[in-house]
């Protein structure tokens, strides 16, 4: 049924081989973040053969559908006090900033007569979840008086929310106050996890902190492209996730619509630019489910004019092919876009 995301397991699992043996000759871990196709039970039990360290998720939800999995389960996202004892039952490891979340693990972990593993994050200028490095020291010291819980490693988040590019600096930093913390306190460190997929375009550079040896990959596994700069990894394929979606609709009409342009269905006043008579195209599928800003039509010759929340509408007028109702029009998507339609309950995942 469309519209649908065909997910290449192939070219998925070859893109993430190849990752992992890029990263192994740098000493680095890979944990497959598996939040973007909202750990698709198909999708997570064919990558456990890849040569991964871990699956890693967000979202708690993902993490019970691989509770079956013989495989590390990391929980991403900074848990919320209202899930701590799903935490302590899913997550193998969870990364964490605050120490009320902490005590609360510590407590859950105890109770059910468990030890749960913890990644202290720190924030090294992105201004999203960490640590401040100034406040580090007397952090660890209250964790080390939790019981329940054990630091296995320090970890940071850059670009996702400040845009802030890893590089030696911070990430160097990373690994100095991780080392200075596990000599002064005799910790036993499993991870200096430096990042996600913005921050491998350092290991191919041959400038990667020596130390960093975890990195968390999601976008550029799936898209074959790194995130710091957005450029495209020779060695991965970028179409392992692909959009179809129906035409509905295929007309010749103006460009530009006709009456006084008020506000669209979200709250923006559109543009439009004349091309005059255009054969416009429209297909079953909208903002609800995708960002059409993101999606990246495989005929080169389709230009994606807008959407509401149900349609986006396509001009076909240079298309070589003559489409017809019921043809169904392929899409590459960006990160933002694979998100939505993988989330979405109207978009059918077809693995192959």
């Amino acid at each position: 049924m469309y519209p649908e995301v065909v997910i290449k397991i192939d070219k998925y699992k070859s893109n993430i081989k190849s990752l992992v043996e890029r990263c192994s000759g740098a000493n680095v871990k890979v944990w497959i973040v598996t939040k973007s196709f909202c750990a698709h039970p198909h999708i997570v039990s064919n990558l456990i053969d890849c040569g991964i360290d871990g699956l890693a998720d967000s979202r708690i939800q993902n993490l019970k559908k691989m509770k079956d999995l013989n495989i590390k389960k990391i929980l991403l996202r900074i848990p919320m006090l209202n899930e701590v004892d799903d935490v302590i039952e899913y997550a193998d490891y969870s990364l964490n900033s605050e120490i009320e979340t902490i005590y609360a693990l510590g407590e859950r972990a105890r109770k059910k007569g468990k030890k749960h593993n913890i990644i202290i994050m720190l924030d090294m200028g992105d201004l999203r979840e960490g640590v401040w490095p100034d406040d580090v020291d007397d952090f660890i010291n209250k964790v080390l008086k939790i019981e329940g819980v054990e630091i296995k490693g320090f970890g940071t988040n850059l670009t996702c929310y400040g845009g802030v590019i890893p590089d030696e600096n911070n990430l160097g930093r990373l690994v100095k106050i991780a080392k200075e913390m596990a000599e002064k306190y005799k910790l036993d460190l499993e991870y200096i996890s430096g990042g996600n997929s913005s921050s491998y375009y350092l290991l191919e550079d041959g400038k990667l902190p020596v130390g960093i040896n975890n990195l968390r990959l999601g976008e550029i596994a799936i898209l074959g492209r790194e995130t710091a700069f957005g450029k495209r990894i020779d060695m991965l394929h970028d179409d392992a996730f692909i959009l179809r979606a129906q035409i509905v609709e295929i007309k010749n009409k103006p460009s530009v619509p006709i009456g006084n342009i008020g506000m669209d269905a979200f709250g923006n006043k559109p543009y439009y630019e004349d091309r005059g008579i255009i054969k416009r195209a429209i297909i079953a599928i909208g903002r609800q489910d995708i960002n059409p800003d993101g999606l990246i039509p495989l005929d080169p010759n389709i230009d994606i004019l807008g959407a509401s929340s149900d349609h986006t509408i396509l001009d076909v007028t240079k298309s070589e092919r003559d489409y017809k109702v019921g043809d169904v029009i392929e899409f590459k998507m960006d990160y933002g876009s694979l998100l939505k339609a993988m989330t979405s309950e109207y978009v059918d995942k077809v693995v192959v």
